[in-house]
């Protein structure tokens, strides 16, 4: 009898007790991966690409009070797109915020250099690679297949890591044979050139007819081929 009397003190003692009680206080991990997913739903993805989100660590000195309400977040319109302080609430009788700094990095694949690559040098699998970089810190119009330049020829030297671009290769190089394919509604023919400029895919560039002797306008399609459209 008195285990039950004792039992049931305990229980209404329980139901007597302020909310409180029950919050624990938040910790900087639970708000830093809290701040984190937040930042992850809230930002766009490029295609192929990823977002790298880095949350900055809370001041050990900061106090952290409970919150007996669930947080809520938002982020600024007006905001870098790789740096943002995210705001967080807590909208409790007596509420209170704060401010967390993150940095976002979009990440996007290209085309790099697995090892230094001399001028003239054919790019291949031994020395190319797909690797993700911050695209903010690229520079010029970047590469993101290998298929498409495996064999194509350094224009200059790269050195090892670096972002290969289409400044930096030639898929067809000036004074090398290429073929050319002259292509209608009807039929096609195929002859061979010499080129009169490098040339990247899709770019025009003049070829010089070897049976001929004429210089003509031709796009480049891929290793040593271009093609004429009729």
């Amino acid at each position: 009898m008195n285990k039950i009397k004792t039992l049931l003190l305990f229980i209404t003692t329980l139901t007597t007790l302020p909310a409180t009680s029950y919050t624990l206080a938040l910790d900087r991990t639970y708000i830093e991966n809290f701040v984190k997913s937040y930042v992850e739903k809230n930002t766009a993805v490029p295609t192929n690409g990823k977002v790298d989100i880095k949350v900055s660590k809370i001041d050990p000195r900061v106090a952290i009070k409970p919150c007996l309400s669930s947080l809520s977040a938002n982020i600024p319109e007006k905001h870098s797109s790789r740096n943002v302080n995210v705001k967080i609430i807590c909208k409790d009788s007596t509420p209170w915020q704060m401010f967390i700094p993150v940095k976002i990095s979009t990440m996007v694949p290209v085309l790099v250099a697995t090892t230094g690559i001399s001028k003239g040098s054919i790019l291949n699998e031994s020395n190319i690679s797909i690797e993700y970089r911050d695209q903010s810190k690229l520079r010029g119009e970047i590469i993101n297949n290998t298929n498409k330049v495996t064999g194509a020829k350094s224009k200059r030297t790269i050195s090892k890591g670096s972002a290969i671009t289409r400044r930096n290769i030639c898929l067809v190089c000036k004074g090398e044979s290429v073929i050319i394919s002259a292509i209608s509604n009807d039929f096609s023919i195929k002859t061979t050139g010499i080129a009169l400029k490098d040339g990247s895919i899709g770019d025009q560039i003049s070829v010089k007819n070897r049976r001929s002797g004429k210089t003509i306008m031709a796009r480049v399609s891929a290793i040593n081929h271009v093609v004429v459209d009729l």
